[in-house]
């Protein structure tokens, strides 16, 4: 719809509510247009108005909460699927909200009830199904979670996002892997500059008819994980002429352990060993590494399944916690000062160019930002806020050279650097592939100082797509 389309629409809803402010369809048929224009603090008022004249509305209850999830207050919207499936039990969408909300909390059992009811009310809902397969891989049964991915590909169409601009929007076709391991781009392809339509690769046949689009953004990023989504995203590719973000052929040598042996290589940089091998294999490799070592899950991220294993004694009870064949053994890299604190690194890479994004300190060997507890110290902020202000003075002008040659060893138009820097100055690698995050900090005024780090990183990530696809000025 136009935006005169949309502001006449508004404008006629806006005249009904007034005549009759207690109806609570108009209500709610106004959230959603409100929703889709991006008006979201209206829209919520509105569904939050329809709910109180008509509490056991579904619409108002499920599109709430789905509003609600997309904006981050996930516990919210939690709540609001739980009152569609209370008052709706027996309608398999608020089910599969609600498990997919549950899912994101770390409620599996609760969220595999959910799945499972809808898939009795449904036994053929793509959603239903991409939602279990979700729960089991992220539980380590990845052939159970197979069998579901594969029928969740029927009648799986491609997604198209609203464009909320004004004027041509540039057309981008995203391609994404239902295994996950995806770049989160929520951020990167803003609804106010792009059209997007979404398409799961694996979904793809030779029937499928590609939307005209100016771009393609390849989002399958963990090349652990998508081997075969990224040969799916090639024969996408074969159909297409669009220039391509991040190409499949550049996303395949980055896995972890591919990645440590070829970057280790280069000049400043401390990588550590990785062996990738079956679970009989574990044990030598480890003896070998020397203990301590680190023990994951391939195709996992944010620290799931993935342990730190002190000595050959703790080793059965580490592998037996973590799933999957096969195992990667890590080389433990000690990143901690001389009181105790290890500090993570994070800089992007967008279009060749190194950008800061953040600094986690922590006293735990795992360091992510989410559970670093930076918010608890004011101390570790000033120190990031300084790493943002000036990556060089803060990181030393070697590491700074070292982040560049990565970003061009990986030929990468979008990649994240997980590092610490050692006390020689040479570069101690932890991560680098296109899977990494990107996304404004919290409203808390005490994350002020991180705001223009991202805002540089999203800005540049857009600028790069629109001259991709030949619409720099637009």
């Amino acid at each position: 719809m136009s935006d005169e389309g949309a502001d006449a629409q508004l404008a006629r809803l806006d005249e009904a509510v007034a005549r009759d402010p207690g109806h609570a369809e108009l209500r709610y048929a106004r959230a959603n247009l409100l929703a889709g224009l991006g008006r979201e603090e209206a829209a919520k008022a509105d569904y939050l108005t329809a709910i109180a004249l008509k509490p056991d509305h579904f619409g108002a209850l499920n599109d709430l909460g789905t509003l609600l999830y997309r904006t981050d207050f996930r516990s919210a919207a939690r709540l609001a699927y739980a009152e569609a499936v209370r008052h709706h039990p027996n309608n398999p969408v608020g089910r599969i909200n609600l498990g997919n909300a549950l899912l994101a909390e770390g409620q599996d059992a609760e969220a595999q009830a959910q799945f499972e009811t809808a898939l009795a009310l449904a036994p053929d809902h793509p959603d239903a199904h991409q939602g279990m397969a979700n729960l089991l891989q992220q539980k380590g049964d990845w052939q159970a979670a197979e069998v579901h991915r594969l029928r969740s590909y029927a009648g799986r169409t491609i997604t198209h996002l609203p464009y909320r601009g004004s004027g041509a929007p540039c057309r981008a076709l995203l391609l994404v892997s239902a295994a996950g391991g995806n770049t989160p781009t929520r951020f990167l392809l803003d609804e106010r500059l792009f059209e997007t339509f979404v398409l799961p690769v694996e979904a793809f046949t030779a029937q499928s008819v590609l939307p005209g689009h100016h771009v393609v953004f390849n989002a399958v990023g963990d090349a652990d994980l998508g081997a075969a989504a990224l040969d799916a995203a090639e024969r996408v590719l074969a159909r297409t002429r669009a220039p391509v973000v991040n190409p499949p052929q550049r996303v395949r040598p980055t896995g972890r352990a591919n990645n440590a042996a070829r970057l280790g290589r280069l000049p400043d940089v401390i990588a550590p060993k990785i062996v990738a091998g079956p679970r009989g294999d574990i044990a030598a490799a480890a003896e070998i590494l020397c203990y301590p070592v680190l023990l994951r899950s391939p195709g996992y991220h944010t620290g799931q399944h993935f342990v730190k294993v002190d000595g050959p004694g703790d080793l059965p009870a580490a592998m037996a916690s973590l799933p999957g064949p096969e195992l990667l053994v890590i080389q433990y890299l000690d990143a901690r000062d001389g009181q105790g604190l290890a500090r993570k690194y994070r800089a992007m890479i967008v279009d060749g160019r190194v950008y800061p994004l953040h600094l986690a300190l922590s006293r735990d060997w795992k360091v992510h930002y989410f559970s670093a507890a930076m918010a608890d110290s004011p101390g570790h902020r000033a120190e990031e806020a300084a790493f943002l202000a000036d990556m060089g003075a803060a990181v030393g002008q070697r590491a700074v050279s070292v982040l560049e040659r990565i970003g061009a060893a990986l030929g990468l138009d979008y990649a994240g650097v997980d590092f610490a820097v050692a006390p020689d100055g040479r570069l101690q690698l932890f991560e680098a592939n296109a899977a990494m995050v990107v996304a404004p900090p919290s409203p808390e005024p005490m994350w002020n100082y991180r705001r223009a780090a991202a805002a540089r990183v999203i800005e540049a990530v857009q600028a790069m797509v629109m001259d991709r696809a030949g619409l720099g000025d637009l």
